[in-house]
């Protein structure tokens, strides 16, 4: 395995390099959720200031890659 790792630092680069890595393999990308709460931070360390958002029902996020079918 080569050493040129590279760390993910946001979300989009998170949810693009999965999708990046599961593309062409008939992949499909579902998440669902049922009273979410997520803490939102304002940058890194321990200093971050958070936003907290509730969902108060279902949120739901599928993919699928219209290419392969």
């Amino acid at each position: 395995m080569s050493d040129n790792t590279h760390h993910t630092t946001t979300w989009p680069e998170l949810a693009i390099g999965l999708y990046d890595k599961l593309t062409g393999r008939n992949a499909e990308i579902t998440y669902h959720f049922d009273h979410l709460e997520v803490a939102v931070p304002s940058g890194t360390g321990e200093n971050a200031h958070h936003a907290y958002w509730k969902v108060n029902g279902t949120l739901k996020i599928s993919t699928r890659d219209s290419g392969s079918e």
